[in-house]
């Protein structure tokens, strides 16, 4: 099938055993998860529960409920949060999750929304990177002073590159794939597909963006210590010297319970993936409390 624009869009064997897979998944958690009192009184914390209504959710990321994406608006819903802020996953939505979690069935707060693809004018952009950093699912390519363009394949029609653009060139057009869906199994398929991209690629660049903030932790940390072991040449140099170490100290002292924490958090998981990326951060913060007590010259003792 052709989408607009020129674009191919057909439904593989894959799409269609991925939206059955999800249409089965969602009725064994309306299943498991029958509602015990109108009021929704079973719903918790529980992450089996959280599971089954983060796949009932579209996972476009467009943080239109409140939340910053659909993992933390599915926890929050088995808090006991109302269930009809999701515009993107329309009235059916709502009416899964008023099915799974007993909560009453209201109508959506917002007007529902079909799928969205956004098209940036690349002649009028100035390549400021904003709409980059707003992506929640990295669907845009571009450099700094560089034109940008957008994966509409990979794109979620969140709409949150739209307000941070400083020129007004991005357009929010039906999404081909949608468009171009002649069936109502080609739908499915397509939202199937959509959810399963949008949810992993969510999850790689909060990941990413983690990794990146603790890489800029450390190197600060790092920088301390180098600027603290440097030679003073004054009594009052020394003595600012000491004070800049200790404080270098402190925060690999900071950084190791984080990282023990965190080690912690995964052993419960009993995640292998997890613990052992927490181990490594352990011997990481370790190494460099190791060479933040050399520099203050305190001998390492654990």
């Amino acid at each position: 099938m052709a989408g607009t624009g020129g674009e191919e869009f057909s439904v593989t064997p894959d799409d269609i055993m991925r939206a059955t897979d999800q249409a089965m998944y969602q009725a064994s958690a309306i299943e498991r998860y029958p509602p015990l009192s109108p009021t929704g009184a079973h719903v918790t914390g529980d992450p089996k529960l959280i599971d089954a209504i983060d796949t009932l959710l579209p996972q476009t990321q467009c943080g239109k409920c409140g939340h910053p994406g659909c993992r933390p608006y599915a926890e929050a819903i088995a808090e006991g949060e109302a269930v009809n802020r999701c515009p993107p996953g329309g009235e059916e939505t709502v009416a899964r999750l008023a099915e799974i979690t007993g909560h009453p069935l209201m109508p959506l707060e917002q007007p529902a929304q079909l799928p969205l693809a956004a098209v940036i004018r690349e002649a009028e952009c100035i390549g400021c990177t904003k709409c980059i950093q707003a992506c929640p699912v990295d669907a845009i390519l571009g450099a700094s002073k560089r034109m940008h363009t957008v994966i509409s394949t990979e794109c979620t029609g969140c709409e949150l590159c739209v307000a941070p653009c400083p020129v007004d060139c991005i357009d929010l057009l039906p999404h081909p794939d949608w468009a171009s869906a002649d069936s109502k199994a080609a739908k499915e398929a397509y939202l199937a597909s959509r959810a399963h991209k949008g949810r992993k690629r969510f999850d790689a660049r909060n990941q990413r963006l983690a990794r990146q903030a603790r890489e800029k932790r450390l190197e600060r940390q790092r920088r301390l210590i180098r600027q603290t072991s440097r030679t003073s040449r004054s009594t009052s140099d020394n003595r600012l010297e000491q004070r800049q170490r200790q404080m270098a100290v402190n925060a690999a002292e900071r950084a190791l319970r984080r990282a023990r924490q965190q080690l912690a958090h995964a052993e419960r998981q009993d995640t292998a993936e997890a613990i052992e990326t927490a181990q490594n951060r352990v011997a990481q913060a370790n190494r460099l409390l190791d060479d933040a007590r050399t520099a203050l010259d305190i001998t390492p003792s654990r």
